[in-house]
């Protein structure tokens, strides 16, 4: 390790006159050095020090550090708008680190959440001095995965952060009363207002907040492609940045993590996925009341530095010939190495007596032939409902073809009143590995699960509940959690996924995309699938009247009953990736 100078501040122009600042850390002694650059929406003393080791660490490894405050963020001028300048601030950023004195004129970015999307939205552009990137839990595309899931938004989430960065901003601009205010409303979100999904606080500071126009802004506007790296995957693959993606399974930002390393992969970008047990902070052994033992303590400063010292300095260090994807197995507590994304499947059938909703030992999930979802008949998109139309067939010798002989459906009321919490998983309060046992065991909640397993099961990889389901209102929502149960009964959440479905017909088949997952199975436990159709305040209550969530006023939400068919020609399965 190098001895480090203490930090200075060094200032830059963008090409319309903006002044950002930066502080440096470099090494003592020797040189030049690459430059290691974080573009920071939350303050450059955070330096997002909440999961990474501090610059000076980094700058000890033989780097020149640059922890810059983006446009209108910490003392740097200008007025903060997301993405609206981050290309050519970047642009800009990086043609100026690489002149830095005592450096080698090439420049790697790294950071997490925001300042991933720092990096990604420049990964196809002509920046000659940018060599490596290491984007963690960012998004990948503008809308979907970010501000809204399958359809749905993410209340809390999107109404909480908007809630920090619209505070952050009345700081930069000395409104003493807005920042209190919103300060306030971010200690308790206020979500039982007239409209769920649009307190007062934040209609009154929309001129410095984006939350009204993510929530107002249709899906396929234009707009969105210009939050996106997936807009620009060609120039991505042309462009041939390496990157080394990192996740959590517990992540808000898991799937399109994932989504973005399959992308650049897929294109022959050279790149790697980690993935680790963690929340979106911090990264460490312990999450939720579970220890995940000392392989899962960090770690991902060492590989950020083996990734950048190969891609920056030319080191021949194997980082780029290991098997490209690492996954943290929830169940065992260690690494898996994998040449790819896993890809095998099986799935599973959802059998009941009609009680799943009242009697947790009532529903099962049964095996299936692997080429289960392939005997589905091809349908249409049935748009924000998923797919519609269908007329699955059972494949022969599964569980769905022995029960098909008698339609079994498994009713479930949605109160708006009572709305079923979410609880456990990336979106849950608490979030991460909670037991969710009391809430499996509620009336309004459907539980399907295996017979304690006779040897150990693992899966990795993609998961999805594909439902037919049945409506008496023209809007509905289904959640989806999966659980490891063990012998004494706890329901360790693993992943969820919801899907909004609007303006559908009566009966629709829809695909309910859950995060991935990597996890052994101990003999005894069993693998349990909850549904339900609301997960609050994850998402906005759905009032089953056919209007948008985001605008419905919550005294004409309407109880809305859902069937999910079981058994007969039309099954309910759960499709799972086996390790």
């Amino acid at each position: 390790m190098l001895p480090v100078l203490p930090a200075h501040t060094l200032s830059m122009t963008t090409r319309d006159g903006v002044r950002l600042d930066a502080d440096i850390w470099q090494p003592a002694t020797g040189g030049p050095y690459p430059v290691l650059l974080m573009r920071q929406a939350y303050g450059r003393g955070v330096a997002s020090t909440v999961c990474y080791a501090h610059p000076s660490w980094y700058a000890a490894h033989g780097y020149v550090v640059v922890i810059q405050d983006i446009r209108g963020r910490g003392t740097s001028e200008g007025f903060f708008r997301i993405g609206e300048h981050e290309r050519e601030d970047g642009i800009d950023t990086i043609a100026w680190a690489a002149t830095l004195p005592n450096t080698t004129g090439v420049v790697g970015m790294y950071g997490f959440s925001y300042q991933a999307f720092n990096q990604l939205i420049l990964a196809g552009d002509d920046c000659p001095a940018l060599k490596a990137i290491a984007p963690a839990m960012g998004p990948w595309q503008g809308r979907e995965g970010w501000s809204h899931v399958n359809g749905a938004l993410r209340l809390q989430g999107s109404l909480g952060w908007a809630t920090q960065l619209a505070a952050d901003t009345a700081r930069h601009e000395g409104m003493t009363q807005a920042f209190t205010e919103l300060m306030a409303a971010s200690r308790g979100l206020p979500l039982y207002e007239t409209v769920q999904a649009r307190p007062a606080y934040i209609e009154r500071h929309r001129e410095i907040s984006h939350y009204h126009r993510w929530i107002d802004t249709p899906g396929e506007d234009p707009y969105w492609t210009t939050l996106s790296a997936a807009a620009r995957l060609p120039e991505v693959a042309a462009r041939k940045l390496p990157m080394l993606f990192i996740g959590g399974w517990y992540d808000t930002f898991l799937e399109p993590t994932i989504e973005g390393y399959r992308a650049v992969a897929d294109a022959g970008v050279p790149s790697r996925l980690a993935v680790g047990p963690w929340l979106h902070f911090p990264w460490v052994r312990k999450v939720g009341g579970t220890d995940f033992g000392p392989a899962a303590d960090g770690g991902m400063d060492e590989l950020q530095v083996r990734w950048f010292d190969r891609w920056l300095k030319g080191v021949d260090n194997g980082v780029d010939q290991e098997p490209p994807v690492h996954l943290f197995d929830l169940g065992s507590k260690t690494w898996r190495a994998f040449d790819a994304w896993p890809e095998a499947s099986t799935d599973m059938a959802l059998s009941t007596s009609g009680k799943a909703s009242i009697d947790v030992a009532d529903g099962k999930l049964q095996w299936a032939r692997p080429d289960g979802f392939a005997n589905l008949a091809k349908v249409d998109d049935g748009g924000p409902g998923g797919v519609s139309g269908a007329s699955p067939s059972a494949p022969e010798g599964s569980p769905v073809a022995a029960l098909a002989a008698a339609t079994i459906t498994a009713y479930v009321a949605h109160d708006p009143w009572r709305p079923v919490p979410a609880f456990g998983g990336a979106f849950g309060v608490p979030n991460g590995p909670a037991d969710r046992a009391a809430i499996d065991a509620r009336g309004d909640v459907l539980t399907f699960t295996t017979a304690p397993l006779d040897l150990p099961l693992t899966l990795a990889g993609d998961v999805v509940a594909r439902l037919s389901v049945t409506s008496d209102r023209p809007s509905f929502d289904v959640s989806c959690v999966l659980s490891r149960v063990t012998p004494s009964g706890q329901a360790i959440a693993l992943t969820d996924g919801f899907r909004h479905c609007r303006s559908t017909p009566a009966k629709d088949v829809v695909d309910v995309s859950m995060q991935a997952t990597c996890v052994t199975l101990a003999a005894g436990e069993s693998l349990r699938l909850s549904i339900a159709a609301s997960a609050f305040p994850a998402y906005p209550v759905n009032p089953g009247t056919g209007e948008d969530p985001t605008r419905a006023a919550s005294i004409d939400a309407q109880v809305t009953t859902l069937g999910i068919t079981c058994c007969g020609a039309e099954p309910s399965m759960l499709r799972v990736s086996l390790g």
